[in-house]
């Protein structure tokens, strides 16, 4: 379910950052550096709803060690934990300022630790 709210945020931040793009450079700057942003944040937005929605279709299958669903959790789950140090290395410390950029990081965090453990934890069948 986080990835979802996670790709919910992404999608409600997108304006916010076409916005700091528009007054952080100029008119022209602002031209060539928003359309590719907005591709890539709701491209990324958009992705993240069906991952959370397959991760959680498969929960229960990887639960009853259904090797199809313990192989999309855990890809899930690996893929998901490489995005905190990603952010970290990527962005830097300057964003942190900014609520949406903490409360994604917070969402992207709290999945990783929860998908790992969920995907990596021995099954109570």
């Amino acid at each position: 379910m986080l990835l979802i709210l996670l790709g919910i945020v992404h999608l409600v931040a997108t304006p916010d950052i076409a916005k700091l793009i528009r007054h952080s450079t100029s008119a022209k700057g602002a031209e060539w550096l928003t359309p590719p942003m907005l591709l890539n944040h709701i491209l990324v937005g958009l992705l993240l709803l069906p991952l959370g929605y397959l991760t959680m279709y498969a929960a229960r299958g990887a639960g009853a060690n259904l090797t199809w669903a313990q192989v999309v959790v855990r890809t899930s789950a690996l893929t998901v934990a490489t995005l905190p140090v990603t952010l970290v290395v990527l962005m830097g410390k300057s964003y942190f300022n900014a609520p949406l950029f903490v409360l994604g990081t917070a969402l992207v965090v709290a999945a990783a630790a929860i998908l790992l453990i969920a995907a990596f934890s021995k099954s109570r069948q």
